[in-house]
């Protein structure tokens, strides 16, 4: 479903500030992986995620989603492959509009749009079933506008309308970082139930192991712009915060010095 090959990206080539964001990295993902990934600071991970989007072409190297290669196509001509949410939960959701209006959106993405009524009968009923999956009590406030909801409730909706028309790849890009422990478990959990339903190809980035080894079925981590671990199956299932610390230590020759994602 996703196949990145030797992709390298360069910030500021040429001058004092050059930054070697990805160099040289390939990942294959099959139908229905859901990969984690994670790694310190200016590892990679978030350009990883703009260069599949399109936010930022790559300076080399191929990338293909269902075996289209979109490697120069501009961000608004990918986004039919993709869903994503992003770190912050102001992002992804119109503020202004209804919990209604927002979903209505979501459901016409890519489609032609007509001059007939916005948000038939029939409509509302599927977006009532749709918000009782989340378990918010949100199937209740159809006409409430998403700028009142809390970010666990807007991170949670944007999840909902990200994978309506099951895109070929979800984009998670620390969608629970802004959250407090509680909501971000809630999220993660509504997450996994998205993902399983529609069988979607998800890549989640996330600052923290437990999350990382948690979720998904196969785990990636990256330093200075290359993966270093690939883990995945039975040895994913048994792996602890310390023996990821441990690979980390023998594929870096490095200790991992980020404590937030540690301690979680």
């Amino acid at each position: 479903m996703l196949e990145i090959l030797d992709i390298y990206k360069t910030f500021n080539p040429g001058t004092v500030n050059e930054k070697c964001a990805l160099n040289g990295l390939s990942l294959t993902m099959d139908d229905g992986d859901f990969v984690t990934v994670i790694g310190g600071n200016g590892a990679g991970k978030s350009t990883l995620l703009n260069a599949i989007a399109g936010t930022w072409l790559v300076d080399e190297g191929k990338i293909l989603i269902d075996g289209v290669d979109v490697t120069k196509l501009p961000e608004h001509k990918r986004a039919k492959y993709l869903g994503r949410v992003f770190q912050d939960p102001m992002t992804g959701t119109a503020a202004s509009m209804g919990i209604e209006e927002n979903l209505a959106l979501a459901k016409r993405r890519g489609k032609s749009r007509t001059l007939k009524v916005g948000i038939r009968k029939s409509e509302r009923e599927e977006y009532k079933e749709l918000l009782k999956i989340l378990d918010l009590g949100l199937e209740d406030r159809l006409t409430s506008k998403v700028g009142l909801l809390s970010g666990g409730q807007r991170q949670a909706l944007t999840l909902l309308m990200a994978t309506m028309q099951k895109p070929k790849l979800l984009l998670l890009d620390e969608h629970t970082a802004a959250l407090d422990p509680k909501t971000a478990a809630k999220v993660l959990e509504t997450t996994e139930l998205m993902v399983k339903r529609n069988n979607l190809t998800t890549l989640m980035i996330t600052h923290n192991m437990k999350d990382a080894i948690l979720h998904g079925n196969r785990l990636i981590m990256l330093k200075d712009g290359k993966i270093i671990l690939d883990i995945r199956g039975e040895e994913k299932k048994k792996l602890t915060v310390e023996d990821l610390l441990h690979k980390f230590e023998e594929a870096s020759g490095e200790e991992f010095t980020n404590d937030s994602a540690i301690l979680g």
